[in-house]
């Protein structure tokens, strides 16, 4: 094969090889190309001007093992437990029967909201889903209600966000992945600090509502009978039995993740059987979402694993931690610089290409600190908390953008986000200075 067309990367040494490399790849996303195409492109350019064609088959066998692990099966399963849930009424029975419990407090629909998504994102850990169901269920509610727009655009927005730190996050199960760490103890690790950040959440919505009476007025009540309110409350017990039998069977050591997520999904198939909702159309909708998703995540995954290979057989992966270590010999200044990287990559990059591409380089460094990887894994969820609702690219926002009504903007929506995001960092810091609180 003739090569004499690519220059000879080895000649720049590593340092200006880093910089071309990373140059690259920023030049070729603003082209638009999508993030997966760009990392095998660049990965394939440097394994080729650096090594030479047997550099191929190196990079073919780094592809391998990210897609043959095992445990990599749970995120089809979860993402398909989330489609069908999309297109049952689940979620909806679910709102209606949080009136009883929310429905006669000032803010009561926010705190409504705010435990849907809760148990949303512990029955299958995807945010997309979760922002447009809370978007069409809770959002109208909230406006015809009178509440603030902004408050009530920031709950759905951050609330259905809550599926990136509450267990099972499929952005933990990635992070797990990639770092080689139990994605059990990341779940365990995460559960306190997911609801802690969900209690925020509350604490500011009735902060609001109890300081602004106009903000969140209390919704009229509804006279209910007993039987009415036994019937509003059954949509509480199939969602509520998902949750435990998936995070039950994990926490409990009786099953693995792979085989929690397919529990999952036999359960919430199961309550659509049960709801008389399950139908072949369903299912074949659910799955070609699920393909789609996953398609995604896939070869965003193979194009980040090929990329790191190749620039850590380069040496750069030890270039950059020699770099970063350097910054301080405080190892919560190192924690803040990676803190900081991600955060700017999170306004820019899908949290997929930010954890393949920056956590080999990441984790090696906190383990040389001395610093738990499954605690690091948690400040990484939370970060990427940051991300889904930061402009100019937060995901969420763009999630709501879809379902509301034409006169939200999405300045509007950014602008929401603001406090919330505000309580996010607030958590991250708590999460730094008090690494108890995952239980490492």
């Amino acid at each position: 094969m003739d090569l004499s067309f690519l220059p000879d990367l080895q000649s720049m040494g590593i340092e200006w090889a880093t910089v071309a490399m990373f140059g690259s790849l920023l030049l070729l996303l603003l082209t638009g190309m999508p993030l997966a195409f760009v990392t095998l492109l660049v990965a394939l350019i440097f394994a080729l001007g650096w090594f030479g064609p047997m550099a191929v088959p190196l990079i073919a066998s780094r592809i391998f093992s990210f897609v043959n692990s095992f445990v990599f099966v749970s995120v089809p399963m979860f993402v398909l437990m989330a489609a069908i849930l999309d297109r049952s009424g689940i979620a909806r029975d679910l709102f209606d029967a949080m009136k009883v419990l929310a429905g006669r407090i000032r803010g009561g629909v926010a705190i409504q909201t705010l435990l849907v998504a809760v148990i949303l994102a512990a029955m299958s850990g995807i945010i997309g889903g979760e922002v447009i169901l809370l978007g069409l269920l809770a959002l109208p509610q909230m406006l015809r209600l009178g509440y603030d727009r902004r408050l009530a655009i920031g709950v759905c927005c951050a609330g259905g966000a809550l599926g990136t730190m509450v267990p099972p996050s499929i952005v933990l199960i990635i992070y797990g992945l990639t770092a080689n760490v139990s994605i059990g103890q990341l779940f365990t690790a995460a559960f306190i600090p997911g609801f802690m950040l969900a209690c925020f959440y509350g604490a500011y919505i009735l902060f609001r509502a109890y300081t602004d009476h106009d903000a969140a007025p209390i919704a009229k009540p509804e006279e209910m009978s007993r039987r009415e309110k036994l019937r509003l409350l059954k949509g509480l017990f199939l969602p509520v039995l998902v949750v435990i039998f998936v995070l039950g069977s994990i926490y409990g050591g009786i099953a693995s993740v792979t085989e929690a997520s397919a529990i999952g999904v036999l359960g919430v198939m199961l309550s659509t059987v049960i709801r008389g909702e399950f139908s072949v159309g369903l299912m074949l909708g659910a799955a070609r979402q699920t393909l789609a998703t996953v398609g995604m995540i896939v070869w965003i995954g193979i194009g980040a694993s090929a990329l790191v290979g190749v620039f850590n057989l380069m040496g750069g992966i030890q270039f950059v931690s020699g770099l970063i270590q350097g910054i301080s010999d405080n190892p919560i200044v190192v924690v803040l610089f990676m803190m900081a990287i991600l955060f700017v990559l999170g306004m820019f990059l899908d949290w997929v290409g930010i954890a393949l591409l920056c956590m080999p380089i990441f984790v090696p460094i906190i383990k040389n600190m001395g610093m738990d990887p499954v605690w690091f894994g948690v400040v990484f969820a939370m970060n990427m908390q940051v991300s889904f609702l930061s402009p100019p690219f937060g995901p969420a926002a763009f999630y709501l953008k879809s379902v509301v009504p034409d006169d939200i903007s999405l300045g509007e929506i950014f602008r929401s986000l603001v406090p919330f995001i505000g309580l996010q960092i607030l958590a991250l810091g708590i999460l730094i200075a008090f690494p108890g609180i995952t239980g490492r």
